[in-house]
């Protein structure tokens, strides 16, 4: 029999449909920055470049020293000095080498008391017995002669800093070449085999999934134990299943237990703007598998570069490319290397057929949604870290959380802790966890400021939608009725089944409509009057009961006949009810089928409402006084009015008289996932 699209908890939204806000518009995970070269050369160009300024820094402040000395000092002609000392007028001279003579005057000349006389290059022989002679004590100096070093560092540094300039942009210039050519090379994240890892231990809800894989870590790790009886390592394992259940998760547990290399890389980052890189890439990376082999590759969304070829008018040459190399390449394997190719898409449906072919991807493992034992698992995994209270029940929490995956208990773990954290608790309790869940699925409180007239209609609509559910069977129990406004919805009524569904019969299907219907209907029962409250339950009211005559053959006058294209049950995507294989007559008959389904149950949710209107007034009395009542409230107000309770109804409150809170009204059981 085959399985319905979904098996989410549903709720009755009223007064909820609000104009949709616009919202808000990186390198993919995974993809590393590419390093850098070394910047050796350039740290040596800059010290080169420094010494350089510190030498004309150095020569300007000599040269400015030595011109301050020199100011201080009265410049002689040589002939000055010699009638100077004839004069008997020099008290001392200094002669520094063979053109230079300082010293001191005995009286001042023109207001200096020292002089500094040039001499001619080769010196005059006869000036020390002249000296002598006038009793003029003199000595001789011999300057460190720097000027030939320093002359050729200053002349040469310009040079060597064109030269570093030159071979610094010639470098540049190579490396932007390699650049270009590097994009034929893998970005494929390597975890090696030494560090920590995921390994089974950490994965669960999926033990289906984990069965299959158990055997490539088998694989993996004795590969001759299988191949002695002349068996084949499989070349490709596709996991198959809805976002968030954890695909990637498995994969890297399977490298863990394996012990092995494991090379991550998503699809989309095979193809680049070069045309040709794509296939150059898996080239690369299956080369590196190789080297590495026992090794595993993992793609992660491969209907990137997966999909079928052919089916589309606007063809990409450059992704087909990229999938025939893979083709290729999972095809090439050795017998004898172990290379396991695991990838993850939740489109199976648009993959090529050569790409799932025996030999290439020799198992598909399907990871669906969880059943309420799997998502226990998975809270307890999530919360091995965070401190539980004494009153938390996961049972509670896993039951109440049909539909959800594993990254919605993940994030429903840490908004709890969240939550409790802002309240400066040392623990998390059951109460975080539900207004936690409450906060996912509705959203956050708004504080809106509603008219008297629009409570009334709210809380009317609401008990519209809990009252017809408490009257019928086949219909999953109303746990939580609120008029308090959640995300874009004014009021809601909630119903947690007690078990997952996985097949649904058409009286079920019947009664969802029926209560769908019961906001309209209380409405018109009430004020006589219809509001635009009920948009979003005449949408899932019409979308049931066209799916009911097009795709489950529920309808007499059609029979047990198709009118739709089975859907991706992994994407999450809705039927279109676009006609595309029947004639306009079929259409037509098909119309006709759905108004009279809805037409009925409109009739019966009206009728229902008519006969027990007392019992409607209490329930919206006590929503206009507490906001929010729970399931013990309603079943109290049914008891008093004499409404009878469904036999569906009366199996919760057993089970709710065990797991929640005595009153206030303000803490009811929490639905797990809005339809």
């Amino acid at each position: 029999m085959e399985k319905p699209p979904e098996n989410v908890y549903w709720l009755q939204n009223g007064n909820d449909r609000q104009q949709p806000r616009p919202g808000p518009t990186g390198r993919p995970n995974g993809q590393t920055p590419q390093q850098r070269p070394s910047n050796t050369f350039n740290k040596w160009l800059l010290v080169l470049v420094g010494v350089m300024l510190l030498v004309y820094i150095y020569s300007i402040a000599s040269n400015n020293f030595g011109s301050n000395n020199n100011s201080q000092r009265l410049p002689l002609l040589y002939n000055d000095f010699i009638t100077q000392v004839q004069d008997n007028n020099i008290k001392n001279a200094t002669i520094n080498g063979t053109t230079d003579i300082t010293g001191s005057f005995i009286q001042p000349v023109k207001g200096q008391q020292q002089f500094q006389v040039y001499q001619l290059p080769n010196g005059d022989p006869n000036l020390s017995q002249l000296l002598y002679n006038h009793n003029v004590p003199f000595n001789y100096q011999t300057p460190p002669d720097n000027s030939i070093w320093l002359n050729l560092l200053i002349n040469l540094l310009p040079w060597i800093f064109l030269i570093g300039l030159f071979f610094f942009f010639t470098r540049r210039s190579s490396q932007g070449q390699q650049g270009i050519f590097s994009f034929g090379k893998s970005r494929a994240k390597l975890i090696l085999e030494d560090r920590p890892s995921t390994t089974f231990a950490d994965v669960a809800g999926v033990d289906e999934s984990k069965y299959e894989l158990e055997e490539v870590v088998e694989f993996l790790k004795t590969p001759q134990k299988f191949q002695r009886l002349g068996g084949k390592i499989p070349r490709g394992v596709l996991l198959v299943g809805p976002p968030g259940t954890g695909k990637t998760l498995l994969a890297r547990a399977v490298a863990g237990e394996a012990g092995v290399p494991f090379f991550s890389m998503s699809g989309s980052e095979f193809v680049e703007v070069l045309v040709g890189v794509g296939a150059s890439r898996v080239r690369d990376l299956f080369e590196q598998a190789k080297k590495a082999s026992p090794s595993i590759i993992f793609i992660d969304e491969i209907d990137a570069v997966g999909r079928q070829r052919g089916s589309s008018i606007n063809t990409n040459d450059e992704r087909e490319q990229t999938l025939n190399q893979l083709l290729v390449e999972m095809d090439g394997f050795d017998n004898r290397q172990a290379v396991v190719v695991i990838a993850a898409t939740n489109r199976p449906d648009g993959l090529d057929q050569a790409l799932l072919r025996p030999g290439r991807f020799d198992r598909r493992v399907t990871v669906d949604r969880p059943d309420w034992n799997g998502r226990l698992a998975i809270l307890k995994i999530h919360t091995r870290k965070v401190p539980l209270a004494s009153d938390i029940n996961l049972i509670m929490v896993a039951r109440s959380t049909t539909g959800m995956v594993g990254a919605d208990l993940a994030n429903l773990v840490n908004e709890a802790a969240l939550l409790a954290a802002r309240r400066n608790r040392d623990n998390v309790d059951q109460r975080c966890f539900e207004e936690a869940l409450d906060k996912i699925l509705l959203g956050a409180e708004r504080p809106l400021v509603l008219s008297d007239a629009d409570l009334d209609v709210t809380a009317y609509h609401e008990g519209g939608h809990a009252l017809t559910g408490l009257l019928l069977d086949d219909t999953d129990p109303v746990t939580k009725v609120t008029i308090v406004p959640r995300g874009q919805a004014l009021g809601v009524t909630m119903y947690t089944p007690l078990d997952d569904r996985y097949n649904y019969s058409k009286e079920y299907l019947l009664t969802r409509i029926v209560t769908a219907l019961g906001g309209r209907a209380a409405e018109k029962v009430i004020f006589d009057r219809i509001t635009t409250g009920a948009e979003n339950d005449l949408q899932r009211v019409t979308q049931i009961a066209r799916q009911m005559v097009t795709r489950w053959g529920m309808s007499e006058r059609l029979g047990t006949v198709s009118f739709s294209d089975r859907e991706n049950p992994f994407a999450g995507g809705g039927d279109t009810g676009t006609p595309t294989d029947y004639s306009e007559e079929t259409a037509e008959l098909i119309d006709e089928e759905v108004d009279r389904i809805v037409r009925a149950a409109y009739q019966e949710a009206l009728n229902l409402l008519t006969t027990y209107r007392p019992t409607l007034d209490r329930i919206a009395q006590d929503l206009r006084r507490y906001e929010t009542i729970d399931i013990k409230q309603l079943h109290a107000i049914m008891e008093e009015t004499g409404a009878p309770i469904a036999e569906s109804q009366l199996q919760a409150v057993k089970q709710a008289v065990a797991t929640l809170a005595p009153p206030p009204p303000i803490d009811p059981v929490i639905p797990p996932q809005i339809q």
